[in-house]
């Protein structure tokens, strides 16, 4: 009964005892060891020779499903899994079913007893739904599942000095003291820095330099002090917050209602300048494959750019004489930047680095305003008609548009060719299902749920995720649940999936 096509989710790990092996033998042959199994699993992972991934102690342990076609499973996550290790899939024996709260604080304090004797690594627990109708039910935010969550162990605590504090100027212009830390040992890595997020929290832990400090790494990832342990007899001294950007001696200011101080300089800022830039051309945004920090450090410190439609103009003569930069790589980061012109909207709304605007927001803003032109001009009113889109982040968008600065910058990159396929209006008033609203519920065989509500999206109808008097469409897959009944006892038109696909076509 294994379906034609399944998608099995999980998590790789190099087990405990493997990675002390690696590391002794790789110590034997005098090569490079790792830190601790969960960076020596995601460096494996990485590796772009797969035949080193291969040679590498990791194992899988299976925690979900995708995909599910031509063929059901049972209504039920934890029997699901169960299937996956009849078939022969690893499967981790931690994993319980549980009633309730109490049953699931009794599995957390269980395993975080049993943490030291486990095979590999675990930073905490997560609940799920069990209930496959009901987790369709609830369905996801941007990153995450609403059916599921994670309560992290602990984190392991360690004693160190603080021996300075330096302030850094991030994108936005928001100055962050961080902690110089004399190096410790602590959660798997060696740490000997950690931000202080700002001038309260140095308040909150009453901090002097030279102070002895508790230190731990939340989520066993993020350094972070804990406690200040303050002892008559150590030598320390107050931390003097800035008044002035340490980068560009620009005045700091702090809004009230905000923890944040924030330098004033914006793009006068190297600092700011920087991370502006670097952001413009990562990955999610313009995706400029070759400019990376150390290149854009370099641009900006030997004064060849200063906004992001300054790369732009850049030539591979330019380029040649920075660091580690030959021809052909100054040539392949030129082309690099000429392709990045073919965008789409809301990367390039992401690009800009409007504060509180991340990738959804982005998203909903281009879907709604359908052009840059509207969103320019758009007000606070006309704003918070997006989704996602509160009161800060409308006042953050408005105010991005009418400083004078930022304008002279749009322009400059759309000077440059920067274009995007747009939705003209007419055209998305002509689509077939506008203002119609559709729910989905059940396994469908033809397509995935995502793709049934791409596809439903395109031709101007509305995906919700619950059943109401406002919804005119349910589709049924198989395994169907609560939302069909609903559906029946409102009266609602109930497609099947070959109703779907012929409506679609």
């Amino acid at each position: 009964n294994i379906p034609e096509r399944l998608e099995v989710r999980g998590e790789v790990v190099m087990p405990i005892a493997e990675f002390h092996a690696f590391n002794q033998h790789a110590i034997a042959n005098e090569a490079k060891t790792f830190v601790n199994p969960r960076n020596a699993a995601a460096g494996s992972l990485r590796q772009l020779d797969s035949n080193i991934t291969a040679q590498r102690p990791l194992a899988f342990y299976s925690y979900g499903l995708g995909i599910i076609e031509n063929g059901s499973l049972v209504n039920s996550h934890y029997q699901r899994l169960q299937q996956l290790k009849a078939w022969g899939l690893p499967l981790s024996k931690e994993i319980t079913l549980e009633t309730g709260a109490q049953g699931c604080f009794e599995a957390y304090t269980r395993l975080l007893q049993n943490r030291p004797t486990l095979p590999y690594e675990i930073d905490g627990i997560v609940y799920k739904v069990d209930d496959i109708v009901l987790q369709e039910q609830l369905g996801f935010i941007a990153r995450s599942p609403r059916w599921a969550t994670a309560h992290k162990f602990p984190a392991q605590e360690e004693q160190t000095r603080l021996l300075d504090v330096e302030f850094q100027v991030g994108r936005t212009g928001a100055i962050t003291p961080v902690a110089i830390l004399q190096p410790v040992f602590v959660g798997g890595v060696t740490v000997s820095r950690a931000s202080l997020h700002n001038a309260d929290e140095i308040k909150r832990l009453n901090l002097k330099i030279g102070n002895t400090v508790v230190i731990r790494r939340a989520a066993d990832v993020i350094p972070q002090i804990v406690r200040a342990l303050p002892d008559a007899q150590e030598k320390s001294r107050e931390i003097i917050f800035p008044t002035t950007c340490p980068v560009c001696d620009s005045e700091i200011e702090r809004i009230e209602d905000e923890a944040i101080a924030r330098c004033t300089g914006g793009l006068y800022c190297a600092a700011q300048r920087k991370e502006a830039i670097k952001y413009f051309a990562s990955r999610k945004a313009m995706n400029i494959d070759g400019l990376g920090e150390k290149v854009v450090e370099q641009l900006v410190d030997e004064d060849l750019i200063h906004n992001p439609a300054d790369l732009f103009n850049l030539t591979a003569e330019q380029l040649i004489p920075l660091e580690r930069m030959a021809d052909k790589k100054a040539n392949k980061l030129i082309a690099a930047i000429t392709q990045c012109k073919n965008t789409t909207l809301p990367k390039f709304l992401l690009a800009l680095g409007i504060r509180e605007v991340g990738e959804a927001t982005a998203r909903n803003l281009a879907n709604y305003f359908l052009n840059l032109e509207a969103l320019k001009h758009a007000s606070i009113e006309d704003l918070l008609k997006v989704d996602d889109v509160g009161d800060i982040v409308a006042q953050h968008i408005v105010a991005f548009f009418r400083q004078k600065h930022n304008q002279e910058v749009l322009q400059a990159l759309l000077d440059t060719g920067i274009h995007w396929p747009e939705i003209k209006a007419k055209e998305q008033q002509a689509q077939p299902l506008e203002g119609k609203i559709f729910v989905l519920t059940g396994t469908l065989t033809q397509m995935d749920r995502n793709e049934a509500k791409q596809a439903l999206q395109a031709l101007g109808a509305k995906v919700s995720g619950s059943v109401s008097l406002k919804t005119d469409y349910v589709v049924a897959g198989e395994a169907a649940g609560s939302k069909l009944t609903k559906a029946q006892e409102l009266g609602i038109t109930i497609l099947d999936e070959a109703e779907l696909v012929n409506l679609l076509n």
